[in-house]
């Protein structure tokens, strides 16, 4: 009997799994905003997960990327890695961590020449 009472209660989770769509993770692509501080240049860089990009001595990995549904409050973020590529020494760990697009001071990189910011997580072309 206890097994039957078990069984019609979860009845209703099991329907509601089964109905929910499949969450197919979809390769993603950071948005994010380079400025350089020397030229006051802005660009717009386009990072694909786990592929380096360079913004002048920068080396930008995108780990992850994560944008909230529309029915939430906006958030954009995205854990990031930049490598400092100097000539004639290794390279130097400028950042590693999370930086969110509605609060950029939050968890700014601090770089003498290079500002670098979250704007957006948008899917990758197909």
């Amino acid at each position: 009997m206890r097994g039957l009472l078990l069984g019609a209660a979860c009845a209703p989770l099991l329907l509601w799994a089964a109905a929910a769509p499949a969450q197919v993770a979809e390769p993603k692509i950071a948005v994010l905003q380079g400025l350089d501080k020397v030229t006051a240049r802005i660009s717009t860089l386009r990072a694909p997960i786990d592929q380096g990009i360079r913004f002048g001595t920068l080396l930008i990995t995108v780990r992850a990327c994560s944008k909230r549904p529309p029915e939430e409050p906006p958030e954009t973020s995205a854990f990031l890695e930049i490598y400092d590529l100097r000539q004639g020494a290794g390279p130097v760990l400028a950042y590693s961590g999370w930086m969110f697009a509605s609060s950029p001071a939050l968890a700014a990189m601090e770089h003498a020449v290079y500002d670098i910011s979250v704007i957006d997580c948008v899917p990758a072309p197909r």
